[in-house]
């Protein structure tokens, strides 16, 4: 395995407790069922870090994003072998009439992720929603579904038959379980329908993401900093899978997005586009400007946060304090780790 630099001493909890800054950022659309995307952001001797898991995650899962974090603001990242990064452009589960208006803030981006299998909506909405993509984009876009694991195999199967019509670069994690996800590889086989299987959570969230590989359950992998613990440990994931990769974000801040974009950077290859243009989800954010995609692109480097847009946007107090016994407690976790 490669190595990517020594692990980073964990600094004193009180100090990261003084310097935390939390914001809560409204978003364009709903996603994910947030209507507001909220963040703690570290500032350390090598510039920001950003500590975001989702509200409904584990500590032991929160930890990693800490461990990111702490990653990101205490020492530098490894060196780029680009200088910009390809990105895709992001559709929530909108109806298909405000596809139009989602792809308007993506400009340049010829690649489009659709979010599918939304709770409350059913097939024809999917097939709706990608095929109002697929006339915005024309013939040369490409178009990639993400269904979060909601689907069964058989289910998954169904509607990745149908959705194939609009041409698929690939399914991200359409149904939940790395067995699954074998299961459905070999039916599509058998049915002769010709979408790859991307893992996602399969990835970030197992505590053995080599699984993935060891079982031959997807094409592709998409990784993601935060949960990873890091752009060196996503670095190594990557290596060790020895799939072709995808980098994707967490509904991040800037800061947050220019650690997924230093991970992308430094790949030796990156055959997709990626999905680090959320920001413009966003209707707020802690960096001027943004970090934004130009010509579809996102250009690698640090981001520092505007004090300015952190007092704008700052979260009430009781949501500071959340987050700050959140963040103690995964601090726990770590400091646990490290003795052992």
């Amino acid at each position: 395995m490669a190595l990517y630099g020594g692990p980073v001493t964990l600094p004193a909890l009180a100090d990261l407790l003084a310097g935390m800054r939390v914001v809560a950022l409204p978003m364009r659309v709903p996603f994910r069922g947030l209507v507001v995307r909220e963040a703690a952001l570290l500032h350390g001797p090598a510039g920001w870090g950003e500590f975001a898991p989702f509200v409904e995650y584990r500590t032991s899962e929160a930890a990693r994003w800490l461990s990111s974090a702490v990653d990101s603001a205490w020492r530098p990242w490894p060196e780029p072998v680009r200088a910009l990064v390809p990105v895709n452009a992001t559709v929530p589960a909108v109806p298909a009439p405000r596809v139009r208006e989602v792809l308007a803030r993506f400009p340049g981006c010829t690649t489009v992720k659709v979010k599918v299998a939304e709770p409350g909506q059913v097939r024809q909405d999917d097939l709706d929603r990608v095929a109002a993509v697929r006339d915005v984009v024309g013939d040369t876009g490409r178009i990639r579904v993400d269904a979060n694991g909601a689907w069964r195999v058989e289910e998954a199967a169904d509607a990745l038959e149908l959705l194939a019509a609009s041409d698929l670069e690939y399914a991200e994690q359409p149904c939940a379980s790395v067995e699954e996800l074998r299961a459905l590889r070999l039916l599509l086989a058998r049915r002769g329908v010709d979408v790859p299987v991307a893992a996602d959570e399969s990835i970030r969230k197992a505590e053995d993401p080599m699984r993935v590989r060891d079982l031959e359950a997807a094409d592709l992998v998409v990784v993601k900093v935060a949960p990873l613990g890091g752009v060196r440990r996503a670095m190594e994931v990557v290596e060790e899978c020895g799939l072709p990769a995808v980098v994707s974000s967490a509904v991040d801040t800037s800061v947050g997005i220019a650690a997924g974009v230093a991970l992308a950077a430094g790949l030796p290859t990156l055959p997709y586009a990626c999905g680090l243009a959320t920001v413009a989800l966003l209707d707020g954010d802690v960096a001027s400007p943004s970090l934004l995609p130009q010509d579809g692109h996102l250009a690698a480097g640090r981001v520092d946060a505007d004090p300015a847009l952190l007092e704008r946007y700052a979260a009430p107090p009781e949501r500071a304090r959340w987050w700050g016994r959140r963040l103690a407690d995964s601090y726990t976790v770590l400091a646990e780790g490290a003795r052992t």
